[in-house]
């Protein structure tokens, strides 16, 4: 299976050093991306979070709300959609057959109705929280005109063999698989992909926002303080989420030869794993023949 990885949408929040580590001023913009994944399988292409999407890009404080705009301070370009990028790359839109979402929260789903004949693939509780919040916390989060044009909803519930402990869902096949993880939001989960066997890796996993900087998977303190107090912030519940982050710091930590963990906003690792992706399409690619020599 081919793997894209894609960054729909660069953010850069006020907080410096306080959201992205290292030495800049906390004074300056943080940067945070949205990673997503374009798998290219037997079943027609399969991506993996939306990012934000082309009606978003035109109207952001109307649909995405003055709130997040101007929290977030997201650099909205049409180039960047997923839309975009999926054309950009050869493909048209409607060969994306399947849509895996982590969640619903605008940065992972709203690109959802520039893909109008993909099945949506999302855990029941967290279509439910989407549609019918019940606290205050779901009830800002989510944006229903994301999903206005009644999307071809496929929804599942944690079912099927464990993977690696966890709860699993066969989302696509068995190359794609939906690992539950609640916390940040009440259907959040994980989204386990089979790796290209050049990577050295079975999976990868893309863990959505359960965590979200790339020192966290050796150690929950080793967040910059400003993204911990975000993360806290915004989880639907807390203790829960870090108790799947601890999961997570206990799977790095037993299994990284296997499974490559990582998350959606971390620009730190979307750059690591670009890399390997580019490496890997240099060893695919064949080398020409000598020309001039007997």
């Amino acid at each position: 299976m081919k793997i894209h990885h894609l960054n729909l949408c660069t953010m850069c929040p006020f907080g410096g050093r306080l959201i992205s580590g290292g030495d800049r001023s906390v004074f300056e913009a943080a940067e945070m991306v949205v990673h997503a994944l374009l798998c290219e399988t037997k079943d027609g292409l399969v991506l993996v979070d939306t990012g934000m999407g082309l009606d978003d890009v035109r109207a952001p404080y109307k649909r995405l709300g003055v709130g997040f705009m101007l929290g977030i301070r997201a650099k909205l370009r049409e180039e960047d959609t997923a839309a975009m990028q999926v054309e950009r790359l050869g493909f048209q839109r409607r060969d994306v057959r399947h849509v895996v979402v982590t969640h619903l929260d605008v940065d992972h789903a709203g690109g959802i109705p520039d893909f109008p004949d993909a099945k949506i693939h999302v855990h029941r509780a967290e279509q439910a929280a989407a549609l019918r919040p019940y606290s205050m916390n779901e009830r800002t989060r989510y944006r229903k005109v994301h999903f206005a044009h009644n999307p071809k909803w496929e929804l599942h519930d944690a079912e099927g063999e464990k993977w690696f402990g966890f709860d699993s869902v066969r989302a696509v096949a068995d190359d794609v698989l939906m690992i539950p993880l609640p916390g940040h939001t009440r259907g959040h989960c994980a989204i386990a992909v089979k790796a290209p066997a050049e990577s050295g890796f079975e999976w990868y996993l893309h863990c959505g926002d359960g965590y979200f900087f790339h020192t966290e998977l050796e150690d929950a303190k080793a967040c910059p303080p400003g993204l911990l107090a975000f993360q806290k912030m915004i989880a639907q519940n807390d203790v829960v989420r870090r108790a799947n982050a601890n999961r997570l710091r206990e799977l790095h930590a037993n299994e990284k030869s296997r499974v490559k963990i990582f998350s959606a906003h971390c620009a730190h690792e979307y750059r690591e794993m670009v890399e390997a992706s580019s490496r890997i399409t240099s060893e695919r690619r064949p080398i020409p023949p000598a020309v001039g020599l007997n």
